[in-house]
């Protein structure tokens, strides 16, 4: 990958993490599950190994293919919002990649959706 396109995704995702203080990480997967870059917000600690944080992003891409398998018949997946005890997740699905990003749990469902469409018009070139 060409420096010029590895500082554009390296902008992205600090743009993203700059969304909110309570962001806690910002990742732009490949297709493949790849993490092309991804950056933990500083001051917070990772919830999971680097070998789990990989594996998560590898699995990511495998449910994007199951979720686009029903495209035709319910639309396009816009994104997926998960709520866990200690951390929420939300997945984005640009053309060309995957954006995970985690942030604390007890921010709001609408600050939430509000993060969920800027990152969308962030990534809206990928």
């Amino acid at each position: 990958m060409n420096t010029s396109i590895e500082n554009e995704l390296l902008g992205v995702v600090e743009d993203i993490l700059n969304l909110d203080d309570l962001m806690r990480f910002a990742a732009i997967i490949d297709l493949d599950g790849t993490i092309i870059e991804g950056i933990m917000k500083e001051g917070k600690t990772s919830l999971e190994s680097q070998k789990e944080q990989e594996k998560f992003c590898k699995e990511a891409s495998e449910r994007r293919q199951i979720r686009e398998s029903y495209n035709d018949s319910l639309g396009k997946i816009r994104y997926v919002h998960l709520e866990r005890e200690n951390v929420t997740q939300i997945t984005i699905y640009p053309k060309t990649c995957t954006i995970l990003v985690t942030m604390e749990p007890e921010l709001s469902i609408e600050k939430k959706l509000g993060i969920i469409t800027k990152i969308k018009k962030i990534a809206s070139d990928l």
